[in-house]
């Protein structure tokens, strides 16, 4: 049998390079990330289970040199909730795809224009989704002019 230093090193890569794809814009990237996370704590759960043991059917073996159905039952588990999860990426990505030809995740409009009115001080906070003045070209404009500081000269433009 492998060393369990072995399954654990497998484990950390694994859940390396998921998180790595998880944080990429593509969704395609994104949805190899969460499969390769869902392997990695299949893993997981099957090192922290301990050592194999006599099938779980009682009167076959001793109770002590039993392995533990519970974690059969959780892999299970984790492996249908993977499915799920996938299932809903894939039509995530189809639907993506179809409406945008790409699978890459591009800023909101609105997020921007808010954020802009933020810095503005013409609105509060976040929680007031007021996105009518979104239509303005001004709102909508690339994210250097909201880096500029608000001077006497810029306000009297107004």
């Amino acid at each position: 049998m492998t060393s369990p230093i072995v399954l654990l090193a497998l484990i950390g890569v694994l859940y390396a390079a998921g998180v790595y794809l998880i944080l990429e814009r593509s969704l395609t990237r994104v949805l190899l990330g969460i499969l390769v996370l869902g392997n990695g704590t299949n893993v997981l759960v099957i090192v922290a289970g301990g050592r194999a043991g006599a099938p779980p059917l009682v009167g076959t073996a001793p109770d002590a040199e039993m392995s533990d159905a519970l974690v059969q039952a959780l892999v299970l588990t984790a492996i249908v909730i993977t499915l799920g999860v996938t299932a809903f990426l894939l039509a995530l990505i189809h639907r993506t795809w179809t409406l945008e030809r790409e699978d890459d995740l591009t800023e909101d409009v609105e997020d921007r224009s808010v954020r802009r009115r933020l810095a503005r001080g013409e609105q509060e906070d976040e929680e007031e989704l007021d996105t009518t003045g979104c239509e303005n070209a001004s709102d909508t404009d690339d994210d250097e002019s909201e880096l500029e500081p608000a001077s006497a000269g810029g306000e009297a433009a107004r």
